[in-house]
């Protein structure tokens, strides 16, 4: 069983940076592919960006790449989502998830936070 729970959301100008954090409970977190999903007001919940199980792995949608960057503190037991030059557009509830598989499929992923929210003013 694993549990997350994301947090470093809030309010931002465009342009600015936050760095989200995904702290994880339970000894096979390594065991997971974590991703980060966002879901918009009115809006599907869309694939951000996925990490693989030791970290060595990426993958980005096109409308974040070159702009977010995730990684993650085996240590730590944390996944961490950097979003520089903001935009508006970017404005969502984000979240992470773990699954055995990493992909931008959101059905494939089993462990899933609350979510937190990032707001991106003009």
């Amino acid at each position: 069983q694993v549990q997350l729970v994301e947090s470093g959301g809030g309010l931002v100008q465009a342009g600015g940076s936050l760095r989200l954090s995904c702290a994880a409970s339970g000894r096979t977190f390594s065991t997971y592919h974590v991703g980060w999903f966002r879901q918009a007001p009115g809006k599907e919940r869309e694939f951000v960006t996925t990490i693989s199980r030791g970290g060595g792995s990426t993958n980005y949608a096109d409308s974040v790449k070159g702009r977010f960057t995730i990684s993650r503190d085996a240590a730590q037991n944390t996944v961490y989502l950097q979003m520089n030059s903001l935009k508006p557009e970017d404005t969502a509830v984000y979240y992470c998830a773990a699954g055995r598989f990493g992909n931008a499929q959101a059905n494939l992923y089993d462990y899933w936070g609350q979510g937190t929210q990032v707001t991106v003013s003009s």
